[in-house]
């Protein structure tokens, strides 16, 4: 997908903009709470419905208005062109692709969005949700059966858990029959994509920070010697006494090791961003494999990030990419020499006014 045309209403400080960017690089300068990491918050609200810099998208809403509104003409890998919208108020979120009332999953589907901002390093030392959720886009953005098992799994398990609450063990079975079918349906799209991206991982740990011995290890949340049908059986007192589901693929992770030790333990925090940076674009690169120009890279705050030789290598990289990439800094220099980049465009912010240099 490449978006032709972007619209932004009461998003923070941008109160009204409208730019053409480039199908290929597209650079978003200016100072401090100008208003380029709000652009690119509302290209990220529009590709996954929710913003990156707050839980409650809401928040995002500029001050004394009652909603927020980003469009866009989206060219789709077909060639064809569509239209994206999305209007969010205090109490609802209106999603709409070519006139018609839509569901997030079809916008997330319209444009797949990946985001490497100061807090991406987050995925290597925070708790195993953010990578779960990290493992899930991926899937979900190569496989359209992977959605409908993933909510009847949780489904499930959301059912299991309020009758253990309820110990209502009589109606369980059904439940963790359930739980157990889907539940290894999500399993198996896991490992298998985790072995897809290790190999595109290690390519990109090469380029960034010149080590081979760099490995993806998958936990799936239980014993996998033992089928989920008999852990949840020898899980069932414990469950009970704490109300919840121990076991299963809500509780699966993966770790990230270099020379056999854990990365984050190991590595310094200038390199695990590199190696976070390495895992993010071998998502995109991996999702690139099977449908070129499928994903939008937004990169808040390039220099915090990287340093001089480091911002050199993506952008190289980048370029190379087949796709549409947004990076922010607050100043055009630190982008390094761009006489060797094609096809870009620049963009300046200033008190939420963009403006194309």
């Amino acid at each position: 997908m490449t978006l032709l045309k972007l619209d932004v209403l009461s998003v923070r400080n941008i109160h009204s903009a409208s730019i053409s960017p480039s199908p290929a690089i597209n650079f978003i300068t200016g100072a401090n709470a100008s208003g380029k990491s709000s652009l690119l918050e509302a290209i990220f609200i529009l590709g996954r419905s929710r913003s990156f810099r707050t839980t409650h998208t809401k928040q995002a809403i500029s001050f004394d208005q009652p909603q927020l509104t980003v469009s866009a003409q989206n060219r789709q890998q077909s060639g064809s062109v569509s239209t994206l919208g999305i209007q969010i108020d205090n109490k609802q979120c209106q999603i709409r692709i070519d006139q018609e009332d839509r569901q997030k999953a079809d916008l997330a589907y319209a444009l797949p969005v990946q985001l490497i901002h100061p807090k991406s390093y987050r995925l290597l030392d925070s708790g195993p949700q953010i990578r779960r959720e990290f493992l899930d886009w991926g899937i979900f953005n190569q496989h359209k059966n992977f959605l409908p098992c993933w909510r009847k799994f949780n489904k499930a398990l959301q059912q299991r858990n309020a009758l253990l609450k309820t110990r209502q063990i009589k109606q369980l079975s059904a439940w963790d029959k359930e739980l157990v079918e889907y539940g290894q349906v999500i399993n198996d799209f896991r490992v298998t994509y985790l072995a897809s991206l290790q190999p595109v991982f290690l390519e990109m740990a090469k380029h960034f920070l010149n080590q081979e011995n760099v490995d993806l290890r998958f936990l799936s949340g239980w014993d996998s010697s033992q089928p989920l049908d008999l852990i949840l059986k020898n899980d069932l007192d414990r469950d009970m006494r704490y109300g919840f589901t121990h076991s299963g693929p809500h509780r699966a992770d993966f770790q990230t090791y270099l020379h056999k030790r854990l990365a984050r333990d190991y590595l310094s925090r200038g390199q695990q961003k590199l190696l976070v940076l390495a895992l993010l674009l071998a998502q995109v690169t991996l999702l690139n494999q099977e449908s070129p120009n499928a994903c939008c890279i937004l990169i808040d705050d390039l220099t915090s990030e990287l340093d001089a030789e480091n911002r050199a290598k993506l952008i190289k990289y980048l370029v190379g990419l087949s796709c549409q990439v947004f990076i922010s800094s607050t100043d055009i220099a630190d982008f390094g020499d761009l006489s060797s980049v094609e096809n870009y465009k620049w963009f300046h912010v200033e008190h939420g006014d963009v403006k194309q240099f």
